[in-house]
Formats: C-alpha cells, sequence, structure tokens
C-alpha cells in the first residue's frame, strides 16, 4: 500500500470530525481547528470531462496531499504566498481559510489537451514562450474560457489584482519547470487557483487549492510518457503507477532502487537503437590483412 511506502516523520494531529464546508470532485473542505483555517481532505475520486467520466484510483489522494505539500513548501521558500499551513495526516492538510478568485489560470509551455484540438497544433509542440489562460469557474457552464475584459466586466478581480495573479503565475512556472526538469520530467501545463486572504483591514492575493498530478501535465522527458490525469482521461492506464513515479522523482517516496519498475518498464517499451556496424563488418574488421611481398 502507498501509505506503507512513506516515510512519516511527523505529528499526527487527530482531531473530532468538523464540520463539513464544500465537497469537489477530488476534495473536501471542512471546517479547521482554529479561526481562519479549513482542512483540506484529498479523496480517491478521479474525473474528467467536468464529472462525465468517472472513478475511484485507490492512493490518489495520498500521493496528490504529499506532492501537493512538497510543492507548496518549496513555492513558499521562493516567496510565493500560499494557503498551505501544515500537513496534518495521510489525506488531509491544514490550510488557511480564502475567498477563492473564480478563476482557473491555465500556464501552457507546450500544445497538449483542449488548446491542441482549438488551434489544430500538434501535441507537444513548444510554443514561442508560456501562455496564459483563464477559465471561469462555473461546472455549470462548463467552465468556459474567459478574457480579461470578461473579468473586469463581471468585477471577478481587479485590474491590480490581476497583475499579481500574472505575474506569481510567471514565477511559479520558471520555478516548477526547472524542479521538473531537474528529475526527468517536463511540464506541459498546470492549473492554478488564486484566493484572497483577509488579514484585518488588509488584503493579499495568494495561491490555493493544489499542485498534482490532477491539475498538471508532466510527461517524462526521454520517452514522453505521460504521468498524469491525461493516463485517466485517455484511458491508458497505471495511473497509480504514474503518479507514485512523480512522488518518487520529487522524494515524496523513498526509491527502491536504482531505478524504479515503472521506468524501466516504459523504457523497455522504446525501439533500441540500431548498432552501427552489422555482424559482418564487425567480422571484416578483425580479419587480417597482409600485403603482398615484392619480387625480387
Amino acid at each position: 500500500m502507498i501509505h506503507e511506502k512513506i516515510h512519516e516523520k511527523r505529528k499526527i494531529y487527530n482531531m473530532a470530525p468538523r464540520k463539513p464546508i464544500y465537497e469537489g470532485k477530488a476534495k473536501k473542505i471542512f471546517e479547521g481547528p482554529e479561526p481562519g483555517t479549513l482542512i483540506q481532505h484529498f479523496k480517491d475520486d478521479a474525473t474528467a470531462f467536468n464529472g462525465e467520466k468517472k472513478s475511484i484510483i485507490s492512493g490518489k489522494g495520498v500521493l496528490n496531499n504529499r506532492i501537493s505539500e512538497h510543492l507548496m513548501l518549496r513555492l513558499h521558500d521562493m516567496g510565493i504566498p500560499t494557503h498551505f499551513i501544515r500537513s496534518l495526516n495521510m489525506r488531509e492538510q491544514l490550510v488557511k481559510a480564502v475567498n477563492i478568485v473564480p478563476l482557473e489560470i491555465i500556464v501552457r509551455n507546450y500544445a497538449a489537451g483542449s488548446f491542441s484540438k482549438r488551434f489544430s497544433v500538434t501535441e507537444g509542440k513548444a510554443l514561442g514562450h508560456p501562455l496564459i489562460e483563464y477559465c471561469y469557474k462555473n461546472d455549470a457552464l462548463g467552465d468556459p474560457f474567459v478574457t480579461e475584459e470578461h473579468i473586469f466586466a463581471f468585477n471577478w478581480c481587479s485590474p491590480q489584482e490581476m497583475d499579481e495573479i500574472r505575474m506569481y503565475a510567471f514565477r511559479i512556472n520558471d520555478f516548477l519547470s526547472g524542479l521538473f526538469a531537474g528529475v526527468g520530467i517536463r511540464l506541459v501545463d498546470f492549473k492554478l487557483e488564486f484566493g484572497r486572504l483577509y488579514a484585518g483591514e488588509r488584503e493579499m492575493i495568494i495561491l490555493a487549492d493544489e499542485i498534482s498530478p490532477d491539475n498538471c501535465r508532466l510527461w517524462d522527458l526521454k520517452s514522453g510518457h505521460k504521468l498524469d490525469k491525461d493516463r485517466f482521461r485517455q484511458d491508458l492506464g497505471d495511473i497509480e503507477n504514474a503518479y507514485q513515479e512523480v512522488a518518487r522523482r520529487l522524494g515524496v517516496l523513498p526509491n527502491e532502487g536504482s531505478e524504479s519498475s515503472y521506468v524501466i518498464e516504459v523504457n523497455a517499451k522504446i525501439p533500441a537503437k540500431r548498432a552501427t556496424k552489422s555482424k559482418t563488418a564487425v567480422k571484416k574488421t578483425n580479419v587480417k590483412t597482409t600485403k603482398p611481398k615484392k619480387k625480387k
């Protein structure tokens, strides 16, 4: 089991059941133990195509909780304000209560998914520079793409807040792209959510939600193998193994040897390069040649 593989060297906070606040597709939100806090619980549920496709992936919530915790802490160290406070247990974390901005911020480095279909671009094609798109968070409407003009017209966000969100999005992309590349993973694209944190009379924009294979497209740099939720969307299988591989490379799961069985299996599917010399050529190189003797 996944939870048996994860080293737990932290204090476990056992709390009485809390009042449920909200339940989404992949997480549940409960009332926190302290004022201004919430408990974020990661589920094993997997959904795609606005909830039309559903399944349960054993251990997914545990992995997403740990991966998101790791990345949120790294971003905090880089000066990005986040809602993460601390881990509570294998599936839950304590977070700051924020007023979620009703937007999904999508950062794209390579063409993939709906972007490839909308613009008839080959999946995997590198974009000239990181591109940001916005979606209005509304399941009933299918989370439609919107422009900044829509955002300002409906007062979902102020121009100043959008400047902050855009700035944070690019900084997060720069950092995560390098972090993932360092462990052999290409960050194709990802989705972010932000919230407003109220501290007295002060209001600030901070990173919320999660960062995990559920909302990032992550491809193996060598093989192009998908290590994210697209394995569920496209019926590719090996979903749990792919999430575990991401966790292993990030150091969230311990490595069980020099190279995981999953990577070996993936690499085995890559065609081996043909030898530059045929057996015949090799034999020829081993044949001794002698110069004819000159007649005296």
